[in-house]
């Protein structure tokens, strides 16, 4: 920071004025030798004594400015054409020729504009003063000719700014101490403290989905007269919830990363009021408040491999690549849950277990993963542990032929416990999620995802999973499911449009078919059979940036024929969420 104010300081074009009359009296350049013999000309050991005898800052801003190694908070001016601000119309133009020419002493702004066009204060001008009298008396040590009037131009100028000259170097001085202060007294020199907070506003509408058993059941409830099908109705309540999200990056050689991410929240789970797992938020969490361990997890690079180690919530996405760049955040991305991801392959029993990413060329990433749930990865009971328990493994292959096309292929294999059982990861039909009546279950799932940078507004991406579930065991009600099986699919499309009626606002259209069966195997009489429809989802929402850390995301989602029956009518979720980062 002291660099930058120094630097600021030394680009003043408060300076032009006197360097404009200064510059007009250079008569010499690097290969001129010295005359003595004109009276107009000035010895230089006698220039010298006299710009050594000005205010010598020394101690403070030419320790702190002109000595340091790596200067980069300025742009040092080698041809007047490098202003961008500056053309041959501008009164500045003459003397900026003379300056940068002959002398180099003017130093542009990082953005290569001088700011000419304001005034300067008494501090600017006596820094650039100060930056021009070191910068003459170099030449003048290399034997530069000078004319005296100039030297006595600038004895004059440095004289009546004397104190502006002495207290420069002493705020700089002082602005060093008080930074050596910070930097000794700072939280950690090894952590970066991050923030997000989401405000959200939310309500859903419509009728309350049932599946093929809980229709079953309401039917025969309907006949008897226990009550009537007004008590489908959706409370259409409006709610506001909140996430809080405090993240902890620590780095111990500049390459490696260890995460820790403290969370609380109320936002509240949708599908209790709408009866389907499909009309969840992609952000909603439940702590009551309370601050839990989100995220424990070590990344480190050796040379093409980054390994990942994790102690809690090391997801299948933070390894895999799944695409979706402007959607898939929960903070900034997709309103719905299903859309920020594909939930067959990019979702699973994930938590504690270790995955890597290989580079093999610039072309083509290799990734794998071993993850269990951390309430079974650190459970030594029978049945638990890192390979006793649930568990996900797989495999990707990404695919980056160009840098505005992204291309992954991927494969994961699942195994859940009895009781344990979900498919779909909380985001398609109840029927898909466990579509063995709690049977021990293997889901060999295959998915690719792609992601298309049109050009500097438009981007087209999208995703498609299957899964293949295989009954182990028998079901809840001890039959023997073992051989049974059913086939998931889902997908979806999504276009971005980039910097609409504002820089960084992006408008986004997404669909796509939810979470499904479409073959299950079933005992004779079972009501597990596969979902009667395709069930559809549809979200337009747009991110409006307010300032650079608040985030207004206006939007709403409607899931059609929620849980694969067209009997069930559709749901609809508007949402306002503010998304706040420090």
């Amino acid at each position: 920071m002291s660099r930058f104010f120094s630097q600021m300081l030394k680009a003043t074009p408060g300076v032009l004025g006197i360097l404009c009359s200064v510059a007009q009296g250079v008569v010499a350049s690097p290969e001129t030798e010295i005359e003595t013999a004109n009276p107009n000309m000035i010895n230089s050991t006698e220039a010298l004594e006299i710009l050594r005898n000005r205010p010598q800052l020394e101690n403070y801003v030419n320790r702190s400015l002109f000595k340091r190694k790596s200067v980069t908070s300025t742009f040092q001016v080698t041809n007047v054409s490098e202003l961008r601000d500056i053309s041959p119309t501008d009164w500045t133009y003459e003397a900026l020729s003379s300056l940068v020419e002959r002398y180099g002493c003017i130093v542009g702004y990082p953005d290569r504009n001088f700011r000419g066009d304001r005034a300067a204060s008494r501090w600017e001008f006596a820094a650039g003063l100060n930056a021009c009298l070191n910068t003459i008396e170099r030449l003048l040590q290399e034997n530069v000719a000078v004319l005296r009037e100039d030297i006595e131009k600038l004895e004059r100028l440095t004289r009546e700014f004397e104190q502006e000259l002495i207290a420069l170097g002493a705020r700089v001085y002082n602005l060093e101490h008080r930074i050596a202060f910070l930097e000794n007294h700072q939280f950690s020199t090894t952590t970066k403290l991050k923030g997000e907070v989401l405000f959200t506003i939310s309500s859903a509408s419509g009728e309350r989905a049932l599946d093929a058993r809980e229709r079953d059941e309401f039917n025969q409830d309907l006949q008897n007269g226990r009550f009537t099908d007004a008590r489908r109705r959706i409370d259409d309540n409006v709610t506001f919830g909140h996430r809080t999200r405090l993240n902890l990056d620590a780095s111990f050689n500049g390459k490696d990363r260890l995460i820790t991410r403290l969370e609380a929240g109320t936002i509240f789970n949708l599908s209790r009021a709408t009866g389907t797992n499909m009309a969840r938020l992609g952000h909603d969490v439940n702590s009551d408040a309370d601050l839990n361990i989100e995220n424990l997890y070590y990344r480190f690079p050796i040379g093409n491999f980054t390994g990942y180690v994790g102690g809690n919530s090391l997801d299948i996405d933070d390894i895999f690549d799944e695409g979706n760049p402007f959607l898939k955040s929960s903070g900034t991305g997709a309103l719905s849950r299903f859309v920020r991801r594909d939930p067959i392959t990019m979702r699973g029993e994930e938590g504690i277990g270790a995955g890597f990413a290989y580079e093999l060329n610039d072309m083509f990433t290799l990734r794998g993963l071993y993850l269990t749930p951390s309430n079974d990865g650190a459970n030594p009971e029978l049945g638990s542990g890192l390979f006793n328990g649930n568990f996900s493994a797989g495999g990707q292959l990404g695919f980056y032929p160009t840098d505005n096309l992204a291309l992954n292929f991927h494969y994961l294999h699942t195994y859940y416990k009895e009781d344990h059982v979900n498919l779909t990861s909380s985001t398609g039909s109840g029927l898909a999620s466990d579509p063995f009546l709690k049977t021990p279950t293997i889901l060999d799932a295959y998915g690719a995802n792609g992601n298309w940078r049109i050009n500097h507004m438009f981007n087209l991406t999208g995703w498609v999973g299957y899964g293949l579930g295989r009954a182990q065991g028998v079901d809840e009600d001890e039959n023997s499911r073992r051989g049974f099986g059913a086939d998931l699919w889902s997908w979806m499309a999504a276009l971005n449009v980039v910097d609409v009626f504002k820089e960084g606002a992006i408008l986004s259209l997404a669909g796509g078919a939810l979470t499904h069966t479409q073959r299950v195997d079933a005992i004779t009489g079972d009501l597990q059979v596969p979902d009667q429809n395709i069930p559809y989802i549809i979200e337009a929402q747009y991110q409006y940036p307010i300032t650079k850390n608040i985030l207004l995301t206006p939007g709403f989602y409607v899931v059609l024929q929620p849980e694969g029956n067209n009997d069930n009518n559709s749901i609809w979720v508007g949402a306002l969420r503010t998304t706040f980062k420090f």
